[in-house]
């Protein structure tokens, strides 16, 4: 199980946040491999762990840490695909926004979760889920995502200033005065969670470009592509990708994942047991693939990866992972890195 892939209309987001900032991104982008006819590839898609590292070598070349809140900047309709040409057509802000996250899976997976829309005493809140533990791989992560909706309000013709708040879940960075040039509101960090907060009145706003017969043309594309992935998908990676948001320093059930997947546990059993599988091989299938990810595709520490599989301790998971693979994760690391080289 990989740990998730993005459309290559991101890399088009960082090209132009860091020509916005004044540079040059040709030897970055041939330093990873990318070239022009893979970045206009509708069908190119590149790895989360490239996207993190891509992203840090432009903010090490741009001397830029909060490249992140440019990109955000940036963002059009366009770069989002089918769910920002949804949004911009859709009938009010709250329309625009649930359509963003309800389509977000078509641009961007990512096994540690999905973005969320939803009210909260009074307000709308559009929610990015935890990627935590922070580092300079992944700061520049949630700032382009928490900017890019910010920003968004704009082309969507709703107002800035009926955004009441912008929350962050990591501390302060070093580079935090920055984003009183990018966010016209109140910013907060070490909050629950990730998260930009509209007024309850501001969500009901008809969005600037509204177009039933467009917004309905558009959907039925989206659903027809959303089917086409859930249905090349087996049972097992279903679960395996309810299971991987649930894992963070826990053990997910499996009545929790059947509530998940609308179904009741008996059902849940009976289908893995159809595809000749159970609950724990997927659980442990998962956690297996995820281990792997992490180990040789991210510079996470043993007590991260530990913690993001739901094992009890760093222990624990060194254990399991020898147990599985025959090698301990360290050694595994080094063996990968060496045949990268």
């Amino acid at each position: 199980m990989k740990l998730g892939d993005i459309a290559v209309s991101y890399i088009d987001i960082v090209i132009n946040a860091m020509s916005a900032l004044g540079c040059e991104s040709d030897a970055v982008l041939a330093q990873y491999g990318l070239n022009s006819k893979i970045i206009a590839s509708p069908d190119a898609r590149i790895s989360i762990p490239k996207f993190m590292r891509f992203g840090h070598s432009c903010i090490h070349s741009a001397q830029a840490p909060w490249l992140g809140l440019e990109m955000g900047k940036v963002t059009s309709p366009a770069h989002l695909g089918l769910a920002g040409f949804i949004a911009l057509s859709s009938d009010t802000i709250a329309d625009a926004f649930a359509n963003l996250t309800l389509y977000e899976l078509l641009n961007s997976y990512n096994v540690r979760g999905q973005s969320s829309f939803y009210l909260e005493q009074g307000c709308a809140v559009l929610q990015f889920y935890s990627i935590s533990p922070y580092n300079a791989y992944n700061y520049f992560v949630v700032d382009s995502v928490l900017s890019a909706w910010y920003h968004a309000m704009s082309w969507l013709g709703g107002n800035a200033n009926d955004i009441e708040k912008i929350c962050f879940e990591f501390p302060a960075p070093q580079y935090a005065d920055k984003y009183r040039d990018y966010f016209a509101c109140e910013v907060l960090f070490e909050q629950d969670k990730n998260c930009m907060v509209i007024s309850a009145e501001a969500v009901k706003f008809k969005c600037l470009h509204h177009c039933q017969s467009t917004n309905a043309a558009l959907i039925r594309q989206a659903d027809n592509e959303l089917n086409k992935v859930r249905l090349g998908l087996s049972f097992h990676e279903k679960v395996s990708r309810v299971i991987g948001p649930l894992l963070n320093d826990s053990t997910p059930t499996l009545e929790q994942v059947a509530e998940q997947l609308n179904m009741t546990p008996w059902t849940l059993r009976r289908r893995l047991v159809a595809e000749g599988g159970s609950f724990q091989q997927s659980l442990n299938r998962t956690r297996l693939e995820l281990a792997i990810s992490y180990v040789c595709d991210t510079t996470l520490s043993l007590g991260e990866i530990s913690y993001l599989l739901g094992f009890s301790s760093s222990s624990a998971f060194q254990r399991a992972f020898k147990r599985w693979t025959g090698a301990a994760p360290g050694q595994y690391r080094e063996a990968a890195s060496a045949k990268k080289i």
